[in-house]
């Protein structure tokens, strides 16, 4: 597949309008006119206050709660919270189907860090027919999207109600810069969704395919007392600088992974992502993450060689469920699916909370 040479963007990718010298059209654009960066500084500002502020913060045995999944970025924050600002850190894992390679990152992190940890385990039957149920309902932006937009909520919502339960003032996750998508979190959370949205998919609910037990594993906020004091949600990754390569030398050199095999975001990462990632090279023809790669590479936030390398590898397990691809085998197995029941036939947008979907139309 033809591919841009300066960021490896796939030609197949909407608008990569690769030239004749082998140069997207983002790379071009980004080389004659760079749009403005946003500037971090007022994050970072923010974020240098708002840690200065949670440390021994009263009335609570932590001052910040953080998503903790294994993976390279988290096993970094876990530790800058930890040794560089000092804070009282409560590491928390929502253990959905994680591979052996994060338990190791966790186990061994945890070890050397000394944190406090807590899991949390969603009913196996009622993740097993969510799964199900929305790789057969994919929305027109495939399956990685869909499932990463119902999961997310899933596990940010049930870190929201442990920090409310604990009163533990802020939610520090591991998002590197674009994710996830700015018109739902650039640095923060706006505080009407922590505070005054149903966090429940809209088509789940309407489905009538799940119980209301089972959607209560979404987090509602209009069901908390009226004097529930919320957390603030920030992503420290958007306020510093931030390079993802001399993230993966880090947590090798800081003794954070076992084997720095382990830093690899292709190992690290959820089984379950090999299905989706397939179900969207079936449909798109691409790899679904091949863009936001692209842009950090374009960035210069990671390594061209480094993916002009591994992305092939990736696509070609997956394909042929080789290797680590043989987790779309397992997935489909573990999910009673087929190939051809991976399936994109609901508009665009059909789980997004309301309040959601208004304030990414106004830009908020």
């Amino acid at each position: 597949m033809k591919k841009c040479r300066t960021c490896l963007l796939p030609a197949s990718v909407p608008g990569s309008d690769i030239d004749a010298d082998g140069i997207c059209r983002p790379c071009r654009e980004h080389r004659t006119s760079p749009a403005p960066a946003v500037s971090r500084q007022p994050f970072a500002d923010d974020l240098e206050r708002t840690l200065a502020a949670a440390r021994n913060h009263a009335g609570s045995d932590y001052d910040c709660l953080v998503p903790f999944s294994g993976g390279k970025d988290s096993l970094y924050l876990l530790h800058r919270l930890k040794r560089d600002y000092g804070l009282r850190v409560l590491a928390y894992t929502c253990d959905i189907d994680l591979p052996a390679a994060a338990w190791s990152n966790i186990r061994t992190a945890l070890q050397a860090l000394d944190v406090d940890h807590l899991v949390y385990a969603p009913a196996p039957r009622f993740l097993a027919r969510l799964f199900a149920y929305l790789l057969r309902n994919q929305e027109a932006r495939g399956a990685v999207y869909t499932v990463s937009y119902v999961y997310a909520p899933l596990f940010e919502g049930s870190a929201i109600r442990l920090a409310i339960e604990k009163n533990i003032p802020l939610i520090l996750a591991g998002y590197s810069p674009g994710q996830p998508e700015p018109e739902r979190m650039l640095y923060e959370f706006a505080p009407e969704l922590i505070r005054a949205e149903d966090w429940t998919p809209p088509r789940l609910r309407e489905c009538g395919e799940f119980s209301e037990d089972e959607l209560r594993h979404f987090y509602n906020p209009l069901a908390l007392p009226a004097d529930t004091r919320f957390p603030r949600y920030l992503a420290p990754f958007h306020a510093w600088d931030y390079d993802q390569d001399a993230v993966m030398k880090a947590v090798v050199r800081l003794g954070l992974v076992k084997r720095r095999a382990h830093a690899s975001p292709i190992v690290s990462n959820y089984p379950i992502n090999w299905l989706m990632m397939y179900s969207d090279l079936r449909h798109f023809g691409y790899n679904p993450y091949t863009p936001e790669f692209s842009a950090l590479i374009r960035e210069g936030k990671a390594s061209l060689g480094y993916w002009r390398i591994m992305a092939p590898v990736v696509d070609f397990m997956i394909r042929n469920r080789v290797l680590l691809g043989r987790e779309v085998t397992r997935s489909m197995r573990w999910l009673g699916l087929q190939a051809d029941e991976l399936v994109i036939n609901q508009p665009r947008g059909a789980y997004d909370p309301p309040l959601l979907a208004r304030l990414a139309s106004t830009g908020r």
